[in-house]
């Protein structure tokens, strides 16, 4: 296990969030409410997990957005979601979810040694400044025994708001002492819908694709 690590926030961060702060308050003007509705089956039918795994656990997303990701999980010991625009998503209506808030970033999380059972990060590794010390932050917080569940996009090209640029080797460079219990690499059949792409996508065609979704549930050993 990796000790805690001193993570300086680049200034290059700093218009990264402001971009994902604009897209967050256009989806709440768009949608007057932002919902978390499927946000439930992700976490459990999509990963074959049922709600009555998560009863008396302790569980961490990792960028979780202001929509409320942990709403449903009510058997929970605790549920906290970690993003650096935490502050910002309660403006947005987050403060009324039955969830707890908590600003900070994936490559210095401000959590104990083992706290969580389960690590969740949806649509966020990409996002991130530091993919390595992320992923060590990840493997210190988690339980021996607990389970990373994993959905993000796999690209070549890094924009202003997803600076990294992910392969689908990315299990076994970064979680390579971590048992695999599933791995799918799908298409990207549709734009800009993670969610749609991960549930409904079939395999890529040729590894070489460079592009797509990397579905993965993992468990600590």
């Amino acid at each position: 296990m990796s000790p805690k690590i001193i993570y300086k926030v680049p200034l290059r961060a700093i218009f990264k969030e402001y971009g994902e702060l604009i897209y967050w308050r256009i989806r709440k003007l768009q949608e007057k409410k932002l919902g978390n509705d499927h946000y439930a089956y992700f976490y459990t039918e999509h990963f074959d997990l049922t709600p009555d795994f998560y009863r008396g656990k302790n569980i961490l997303d990792l960028g979780c957005g202001p929509r409320g990701s942990l709403e449903w999980a009510d058997m929970t010991e605790s549920r906290i979601g970690l993003d650096p625009l935490a502050e910002d998503y309660l403006k947005l209506g987050a403060h009324a979810h039955k969830m707890t808030y908590i600003k900070g970033y994936g490559e210095n999380m401000p959590f104990d040694k083992e706290q969580f059972d389960l690590v969740c990060s949806f649509n966020n590794l990409d996002h991130v400044n530091n993919l390595k010390q992320t992923c060590i932050e990840i493997d210190r917080v988690l339980k021996p025994g607990g389970l990373f569940l994993l959905i993000v996009d796999i690209h070549a090209k890094p924009t202003t708001t997803e600076p990294q640029t992910l392969a689908w080797n990315l299990i076994s460079v970064y979680f390579p002492q971590y048992k695999i219990l599933e791995e799918k690499h799908l298409e990207r059949s549709v734009k800009n819908k993670i969610y749609t792409n991960s549930r409904k996508s079939k395999p890529v065609s040729n590894e070489k694709i460079q592009s797509g979704v990397l579905k993965v549930k993992l468990q600590k050993v």
